[in-house]
């Protein structure tokens, strides 16, 4: 058997931040990301994890343009996008590997209903905004807006996962041979009810989900793909550098911001610690962050 990684992709690495989120913009990055993962699918047995934040808050958007219904709820859209996403993501693998099966498994990931977060939203969604395009949204829809780097995005809560409820499928389409693409969007929130679950209003950190995929799979190897080319202390400024190699001591001596790279260092952190190794880097450079030559790695 070929060692397992779980690979997390970035909402924002599937559409750039800025990006029109067209339909053609979003498929021209998952091209990209199903290169790298093919290449990866070569030496590991590959389970995939992807994020939704850009594409799920375009949902909600598109969601409350039809008024004569009350909007979907955030579990709800979860889903679409998880779906959404998927199909482009094994249509392009399926693609590049016609001998390798490919399946989409839409997740259910168990909650607490009473996160903290739930009172304290940071899970960015939807397209950037200019402060005057916020001011305007926030109040026509009640929603909560946070800074983003130089622009200004929707928030919502993001609940930690507790236990994947669809984790036996997972291993019997991996056992099978199989890329799995799972726990999209950070999975489908649900919380215990008075019978069976009920969906929660929120949407999961997929790197917090990643994480506990690989924990769960007993993992080798723990890839979160992103935006940024490696995990940089003082960003943003002059004096900016890149962390090629980390041990989750040294990295709880800085602060990362919580909307971006801060939940990829605490995933990364948790699953080193676990006693996996953890990668953080760039979509296009999949391969070469594994083999240690680009991105950070975070290691016991």
């Amino acid at each position: 058997m070929k060692p397992t990684a779980v690979v997390a992709l970035g909402g924002n690495a599937l559409l750039r931040r800025g990006d029109a989120p067209s339909f053609d913009n979003q498929l021209a990055n998952i091209k990209v990301a199903a290169k790298a993962i093919a290449e990866i699918a070569k030496e590991y047995q590959v389970a995939i994890v992807h994020g939704n934040g850009p594409q799920v808050g375009l949902l909600a958007l598109q969601n409350l343009a039809y008024d004569k219904v009350s909007p979907y709820p955030l579990d709800v859209l979860g889903a679409e996008s998880e779906g959404m996403i998927g199909y482009m993501l094994a249509q392009e693998l399926q693609n590049l590997m016609p001998d390798t099966q490919v399946a989409t498994l839409l997740t259910r990931i168990e909650v607490d209903a009473n996160d903290p977060s739930m009172l304290d939203p940071s899970k960015f969604v939807g397209p950037v905004y200019n402060e005057e395009e916020a001011g305007i949204l926030a109040e026509a829809n009640n929603w909560i807006m946070k800074r983003d780097g130089e622009f200004v995005r929707r928030v919502v809560p993001s609940p930690k996962p507790i236990s994947i409820l669809d984790k036996v499928s997972i291993d019997t389409l991996l056992a099978a041979g199989q890329v799995v693409i799972c726990c999209g969007g950070g999975g489908i929130p649900v919380c215990r009810a008075e019978v069976g679950y009920k969906g929660v209003e929120g949407v999961i950190d997929k790197d917090l989900s990643a994480t506990l995929l690989a924990k769960q799979l007993n993992a080798d190897k723990l890839l979160i793909l992103t935006d940024a080319d490696a995990v940089y202390l003082d960003w943003g400024t002059d004096n900016q550098r890149a962390l090629r190699k980390a041990t989750p001591t040294e990295l709880s001596e800085y602060d990362f911001p919580a909307g971006s790279m801060g939940p990829k260092v605490e995933a990364a952190t948790d699953f080193a610690t676990f006693g996996g190794r953890a990668y953080i880097g760039a979509l296009e450079e999949g391969l070469e962050v594994l083999a240690e030559r680009a991105g950070t790695c975070v290691s016991m």
